[in-house]
């Protein structure tokens, strides 16, 4: 598909069928992680797939947003292996996490799964009921599925800014 019909179609699926998603796209959507680029290519990201109904259901612990996906990739990011830029100590951690996630939503949608993005957890509680070690830091929650035949796509979906807006040319 060309990629900016797939960015138009894709839309936060907060509704899902029960059915497993199969491991050959979830070896795929892992692969478009692999390949996302990160600074200075130090891939700092590390993803934690959920497909166990006991390790789904421990999402709840510390969100309301699983939407009961019936697969979770819980994407982290590990400061200590990520590029930090000299000038001020900015870390691209979370920045490439980000990066990392967004091209796994697009190749879901790719695939014909729907996700969304949450970010609405607490950290505290989400690092105890997963296991999640002291170096990393979840960055992004995204609960990944078939959409429900009667999912809703919110309708500010297709709200956007003016692009004058949004863009500027040569000056702020």
């Amino acid at each position: 598909m060309e990629f900016l019909q797939l960015a138009k179609e894709r839309f936060s699926c907060r509704k899902f069928k029960d059915m497993e998603v199969e491991q050959e796209k979830i070896d795929k959507i892992l692969e478009s992680a692999m390949v996302a680029p990160t600074a200075v290519n130090k891939q700092p990201q590390r993803i934690l797939v959920l497909t166990d109904k006991d390790r789904l259901t421990a999402l709840k612990e510390f969100t309301r947003f699983d939407f009961d996906a019936p697969l979770c990739f819980v994407v982290c990011a590990d400061k200590d292996k990520a590029w930090t830029r000299r000038y001020d100590g900015k870390n691209s951690a979370e920045i490439d996490a980000a990066i990392v996630t967004t091209h796994m939503m697009m190749e879901a949608q790719d695939l014909g799964l729907g996700t969304t993005w949450v970010m609405s957890f607490d950290p505290e509680k989400g690092r105890k009921a997963l296991s999640i070690p002291d170096n990393l830091e979840i960055v992004a929650l995204l609960p990944t599925g078939y959409p429900a035949n009667d999912v809703e796509i919110n309708p500010l979906h297709n709200e956007f800014i003016d692009e004058d807006e949004m863009v500027t040319y040569n000056n702020f």
